[in-house]
């Protein structure tokens, strides 16, 4: 058998599985979706979203990308977010990093990764603005993790600066920003930082709509 056929009787059992607990279950998520959440978080295979926070198909819309980053000048993140803050009206906004991030640890060593080294370009920079803070810790798993909640406080902060934020906050104070960690070893998220409409935007960031 092909791995593409394991795949496709996997989903014939939980799509029976479905049925069997619900008959109109896919009826009803047919229907248009109304998340409450957006989920911006890392690509790594082992932080699957749903699973992390127990939500159902349909409670949370999903966007990942190497070491959970919200670049400027990334379009996809971008349209992601335009969708589902102005057009889907979540009320959060989840932005979750992981403790032992290949990509943040990538970003903190000097090794040549070929494409991949103009994604980490924007962690390096992370990296640069709090050197001496990470370079402190004992151990490279410290230092990993020490950038880890940093990168997930800065994306928080580029979330803030974008113009879909800030015209959401202006017109319908939503939606709350949360800065979260997923801990590999034992499989629980800790909040690092919480932003709402009342946070204080840097004049330089600030739009005048």
């Amino acid at each position: 058998m092909q791995e593409r056929d394991k795949l496709f009787l996997s989903n014939k059992a939980w799509a029976k599985e479905k049925q069997k607990i619900d008959p109109e279950y896919f009826t009803k998520l047919s229907k248009d979706q109304k998340p409450k959440y957006l989920w911006i978080g890392c690509s790594d295979s082992r932080v699957p979203a749903n699973e992390v926070i127990g939500a159902q198909p349909g409670e949370l819309f999903v966007h990942r990308n190497i070491a959970n980053m919200v670049v400027h000048t990334d379009l996809n993140l971008l349209s992601v977010l335009d969708y589902a803050v102005t057009h889907l009206e979540v009320d959060h906004i989840i932005l979750c990093g992981h403790t032992g991030c290949g990509g943040i640890k990538a970003a903190l060593s000097q090794g040549d990764f070929d494409l991949l080294n103009k994604w980490l370009r924007n962690v390096k920079e992370v990296y640069r603005l709090h050197q001496s803070e990470i370079n402190a810790k004992a151990s490279e798993e410290e230092q990993v993790n020490t950038l880890v909640e940093l990168n997930v406080r800065e994306q928080v902060e580029n979330l803030i600066k974008t113009s879909v934020i800030q015209k959401s906050w202006l017109k319908r104070k939503s939606p709350i920003i949360h800065g979260w960690i997923y801990d590999m070893p034992s499989g629980m998220l800790q909040s690092i930082v919480e932003k709402d409409y009342t946070t204080e935007i840097d004049p330089v960031f600030k739009f005048a709509f």
